[in-house]
């Protein structure tokens, strides 16, 4: 079968490395793609909300199945248009409904779908820019640190956390100025969980499921968890602090009533769900859904998946994935994401990468880069995603560090503490 895959990032060029092993994939296909993945199939200049444009595209080249990578296309609706197109309605698109995806697309909508259906969360208070005053009654009802969320896609860097009340006041007033665009109109508010975080991600055909490995990122683009969020400068699979007791807690308590709630309120979920989760005195929380496999955590969740991911994928859209075969490999893999210099705020394009031949014993997934001339060049904020595996996470860590040296481009910055916290 001929496979599309949307995206242009680390993700996708994980999804495209493993689905190449499949013998059942012919030809692999990725819109935008990057220079990764362009040295393992075909990139279509396409626009990832360009509908019409994915159409003809998978018309043209008899493209058996779509497989979305980030959270936009499913937030505007790309699973419902296939399933609205006569022609095309029985090519499977791997990933929810308008209606699924808004557990990404918007923060209240996810916090009151746990509300009814009994799923461990933090307090929250959602709010628009006409109950500013009310906003400052709840955040004064709190206490510190005060946690402000923009209700709409905001690239991941739309969460923000302040110990000062009169900083969370000015930045709830920022947010409703226009600060995250349209995403931060209304602002979800949530009691502050103290505890550690770590990503569960799940693929469902709506009926049944398969957890994938579990995973802990690092947002913050400081060593020592300091500065501003981003969208991920590393990752460690599996982490030690999710033990059988806890991940027993985290599918019976968050897993199980998702899906039976989906279900219940007449969502046909097929595709990944991303749990981000927060562990508080021993007690799973979640913190926020994703609706789609998350980014940094697909570089070590992904080469940790033993089975044929292709079967997998064909498991939901056959809506058989409870039969189909599902193995983990038990060795730690860690990812270093190297980054442009400025990111996650301003940050030049188009610097020259060197040294990829140099690597050794890690993969190496392309996730802001793409092809000029003969050049690799940098086309986003992070650029190069550095996994190793290991028997440890310190031995797979020295791996990635030493590739991540090799590695040059003009204003190249990785945290060089990643699972600083789990030793």
């Amino acid at each position: 079968m001929k496979i599309l895959i949307l995206g242009s990032g680390g993700r996708e060029h994980a999804l495209a490395w493993k689905l190449a092993q499949s013998k059942k994939v012919s030809a692999l296909f990725i819109a935008p793609g990057n220079a990764g993945t362009a040295q393992i199939g075909t990139n279509l200049n396409l626009e990832m909300e360009d509908f019409p444009a994915i159409r003809k595209a998978v018309a043209e080249n008899n493209i058996g199945m779509i497989v979305v990578g980030p959270e936009a296309p499913l937030v505007a609706g790309i699973t419902n248009y296939f399933a609205a197109d006569s022609l095309l309605k029985n090519v499977p698109v791997i990933g929810p409904d308008k209606t699924g995806a808004m557990l990404e697309g918007s923060k209240q909508f996810a916090k009151e779908f746990m509300k009814r259906q009994n799923i461990p969360t933090a307090g929250f208070g959602s709010f628009v820019p006409g109950d500013f005053e009310k906003a400052v009654r709840f955040l004064e009802m709190n206490k510190p640190p005060y946690v402000l969320k923009a209700d709409g896609l905001a690239g991941g860097k739309g969460v923000v956390i302040l110990e000062d009340l009169n900083e969370a006041k000015n930045e709830l007033k920022s947010m409703f100025a226009g600060k995250f665009g349209s995403a931060g109109k209304r602002v979800v508010i949530e009691e502050f969980l103290n505890g550690i975080e770590l990503s569960v991600i799940i693929i469902t055909d709506g009926k049944s499921y398969k957890i994938l490995p579990e995973a802990k990122d690092y947002k913050r683009i400081g060593e020592g968890g300091s500065g501003p969020n981003t969208g991920g400068m590393g990752a460690v699979s599996p982490v030690h602090f999710a033990d059988t007791d806890f991940m027993s807690k985290v599918e019976d308590r968050i897993i199980k009533p998702t899906i039976r709630g989906l279900q219940s309120e007449g969502n046909a979920y097929k595709g990944f769900i991303f749990f981000g989760l927060m562990k508080v005195q021993g007690e799973p929380y979640v913190i926020e859904y994703n609706a789609r496999l998350g980014d940094p955590e697909s570089e070590v969740i992904i080469p940790r998946i033993k089975s044929d991911l292709f079967e997998l994928l064909e498991g939901v859209a056959n809506s058989d994935l409870e039969s189909r075969p599902f193995e983990i490999d038990g060795n730690t893999m860690v990812t270093v994401m190297l980054v442009s210099g400025g990111y996650p705020g301003d940050y030049e394009k188009g610097k020259v990468v060197t040294g990829l031949e140099k690597c050794s014993g890690s993969l190496v997934f392309h996730a802001g880069t793409k092809n000029s001339g003969n050049d690799v060049v940098t086309a986003g904020g992070r650029v190069i995603s550095v996994t190793s595996s290991g028997s440890s996470m310190e031995e797979a860590l020295v791996t990635s560090y030493r590739n991540a040296s090799l590695i040059e481009y003009e204003g190249k910055y990785y945290r060089r503490d990643i699972g600083y916290d789990l030793k």
